[in-house]
C-alpha cells in the first residue's frame, strides 16, 4: 500500500498525520529493531496500548516479521496481565507509559519477556530494563518486505462473560476474509483474490475520491475495532483516532466534522446513545455539528436499539450496519438500515450461517419458535490457544464441514431473520424455564425511562434463580412499571422480579456489560449470595 498510494494519509491522531509511506517506514524500522533483539517468526508481541499510531506500528512491525501480535486489555491489572502474558508466551510487550506501574510490577514474574518497549504518552519514569519506542525506531534499519504465509497468526484474547481471558488463533488467510467482509462491501467493491487486485482497488478508490475515513470509537484491543481498522488499511483508507481514551462525544463528533470521517465504529447503545444526546444538545444550542461526511456507522457486540437508530436516520442519508459476530468467528448475521422504513431492525444470516437445534446439524424451521445455536462455516480461527478441549467444543465438524458454535442461542422468524437470545453463560434458569438476558434487555430498553440496563440471575430459594434488572434511568419510574412493561411483551416468567437502580451500568471498553459486577451488585443489594 505504501508503494501504491504512498502520499495518502493512513493515520491521524492528536493533530498529527502519517502517510502510508511514513507509517510503513516506521513499522519497518521497528521490525528491524525487534529482529535485532531476537524476535523470530512465531514470537508473541503484546500490544498493551490505547488506540494510537503506536498500536498500529507495533501490530504491523510484528506482521512484517511473521511474529504474532497479541492484544491486551488496557484495563487489566497485575494478576490479569500476568496471566495473559504468561499464557500467550509473550516475548515482547509494548505499552504506554501511563500503564508503566503495572508493567513494572509484572515483569519480574515473567522470565520469558525479552524486551519491554515504552511509548511516551505522559510523563513517567522508564520501567527498569525497558527501552523507549522512539529510541528503537530512530536507531534501527528498516527491514525489506518479505514473502509471508497465509498461515501466519494473530492471537486474539477474549474475556468472554466469565473466567480468565482465552486466546483465539486467527491465521492470516482467514483474517483477510474476516476483515475484508465489511471493508470492500462498504466501499462498493468485491474483495480481490490477489495482492495485485488489492492494490489496484486501493488506487481505484483514491482516483474515484471515495476513500474511507474510519474513526473507531471502540478500542483496537477488541476485534470489532481491530478488524474494521485492518479492513480500512486494506483499501487504502485513513484511520482517525480520538484524542480521548474514554468516550468523549464532543471530541468524537468534532473529529467527524474536522477530519471528514465517513465511517464510525461503535458498540451499540453504549456509544450511540451518548453521541445522539450530544448531537441533540448541540442542535438545541443552535451550534449543530456538520456530520455531512458521515456515510455509515458500524456496530457489533452490544445491543443497538431502534429508537437510537431512528435518531440518526432522521438526520440525513446514512447507513447503519449492525453485525452479529464473535472473536471466535463469524459474522453470523447483519442488520442494515438506510431509512426509518428499515425499522424495526432485523438480522439476516450471512452465507454459511445456520441455527442448529441439535448436534447432527438439524436447522431450526423458520417461524417455528425453535431455539437453536448460531453456527457459521467459512473463514474462522484455528481454535483456542493451548486449549484443545474448548476448541473441540466450539469448532465442530458437521456433515463434513467445520463450524464455529460459540454458544449464542437464537430463533429464526418466518421471513428468515434471526433473533438473538443470548449466550449460554447469560441464560437464567428460573423454575426450570430458561430466560435469555438479551431478550429481556431489549424490551427494557424500549421503555422511555430506561437509559441502560443489564439483566442477570440472582439466587432464589423457590425458583433457583430470579430475573433481576440492573437499570440506569433517565426519568423516575416504579419497579412494577418496568416489570409489567416486560410482561406485556414477553412471558410472565421473564419479567424482572427485582429491579436495582444504579447511577451507571458498568461496561468494558468494548461496550459490553461487566456481568460479574452486575451479578455481584444485584446480589448485594438484594441481600443474596452472588451466583458465579
Amino acid at each position: 500500500m505504501a508503494a501504491a498510494v504512498p502520499d495518502q494519509v493512513a493515520i491521524r491522531h492528536r493533530g498529527q498525520s502519517w502517510t502510508y509511506r511514513a507509517f510503513d517506514g516506521r513499522a519497518a524500522r521497528l521490525a528491524g529493531a525487534l529482529e535485532r533483539a531476537g524476535v523470530v517468526p512465531g514470537a508473541r508481541v503484546a500490544c498493551y496500548l490505547y488506540n494510537s499510531a503506536a498500536y498500529l506500528e507495533t501490530l504491523y512491525a510484528a506482521l512484517k516479521l511473521s511474529a504474532v501480535p497479541v492484544n491486551v486489555n488496557y484495563r487489566y491489572r497485575q494478576d490479569e496481565l500476568t496471566h495473559l502474558l504468561a499464557d500467550s508466551g509473550t516475548e515482547v510487550i509494548v505499552f504506554h507509559s501511563s500503564l508503566a506501574d503495572r508493567v513494572a510490577d509484572v515483569l519480574p514474574r515473567l522470565a520469558g519477556v525479552r524486551l519491554a518497549v515504552q511509548v511516551a504518552d505522559e510523563p513517567a519514569e522508564l520501567v527498569a530494563g525497558a527501552v523507549e519506542l522512539e529510541d528503537l525506531v530512530a536507531g534501527a534499519e528498516p527491514i525489506a518486505p518479505r514473502q509471508r504465509s497465509g498461515q501466519d497468526e494473530l492471537l486474539v484474547y477474549t474475556g468472554g462473560t466469565t473466567g480468565l481471558p482465552k486466546g483465539v488463533i486467527w491465521p492470516h488467510g482467514s483474517l483477510f476474509d474476516a476483515t475484508a467482509f465489511s471493508a470492500y462491501r462498504a466501499a462498493g467493491k468485491l474483495a480481490p483474490a490477489s495482492l495485485e487486485g488489492i492494490l489496484a482497488t486501493a488506487i481505484e478508490l483514491v482516483e474515484e475520491g471515495s476513500r474511507t475515513v474510519s474513526l473507531p470509537v471502540v478500542p483496537l484491543m477488541h476485534t470489532t475495532g481491530l478488524f474494521v481498522t485492518i479492513g480500512t488499511l486494506l483499501i487504502g483508507g485513513t484511520v482517525v483516532f480520538s484524542p480521548s481514551r474514554s468516550l468523549d462525544p464532543p471530541a468524537v463528533l468534532a473529529l467527524v466534522q474536522d477530519a471528514g470521517v465517513t465511517q464510525l465504529v461503535i458498540a451499540g447503545n453504549a456509544v450511540a446513545r451518548p453521541l445522539a444526546e450530544e448531537i441533540a444538545r448541540a442542535e438545541a444550542a443552535g451550534r449543530p455539528y456538520d456530520l455531512s461526511s458521515l456515510e455509515r456507522i458500524i456496530s457489533s457486540g452490544v445491543a443497538w436499539s431502534d429508537d437510537v437508530k431512528r435518531f440518526f436516520l432522521e438526520r440525513g442519508p446514512i447507513q447503519l450496519a449492525e453485525i452479529l459476530g464473535a472473536s471466535e468467528g463469524g459474522p453470523f448475521a447483519t442488520s442494515v438500515a438506510t431509512s426509518v422504513d428499515d425499522l424495526p431492525s432485523r438480522f439476516f444470516p450471512t452465507d454459511g450461517t445456520k441455527v442448529l437445534v441439535d448436534d447432527i446439524g438439524t436447522e431450526a424451521t423458520p417461524g417455528s419458535g425453535q431455539i437453536g445455536v448460531l453456527a457459521f462455516t467459512g473463514a474462522m480461527p484455528v481454535g483456542y490457544y493451548g486449549d484443545p478441549h474448548r476448541t473441540s467444543a466450539t469448532y465442530r465438524l458437521i456433515d463434513g464441514k467445520r463450524y464455529v458454535i460459540p454458544g449464542d442461542h437464537a430463533t429464526v422468524a418466518a421471513d428468515g431473520s434471526i433473533r438473538l437470545l443470548g449466550r449460554g453463560a447469560a441464560v437464567i434458569n428460573t423454575g426450570g424455564e430458561k430466560v435469555y438476558a438479551t431478550e429481556v434487555e431489549e424490551v427494557l430498553l424500549t421503555h422511555p425511562a430506561v437509559l441502560d440496563c443489564a439483566v442477570v440471575g440472582v439466587p432464589d430459594e423457590r425458583w433457583g434463580e430470579a430475573v433481576a434488572a440492573v437499570v440506569q434511568l433517565r426519568d423516575p419510574v416504579s419497579d412494577e412499571d418496568l416489570s409489567e412493561h416486560v410482561a406485556a411483551r414477553l412471558a410472565g416468567y421473564k419479567k424482572p422480579r427485582h429491579v436495582v437502580v444504579v447511577d451507571a451500568v458498568q461496561r468494558g471498553p468494548n461496550g459490553k456489560v461487566e456481568l460479574r459486577w452486575a451479578r455481584q451488585l444485584a446480589a448485594e443489594r438484594l441481600g443474596k449470595e452472588a451466583t458465579s
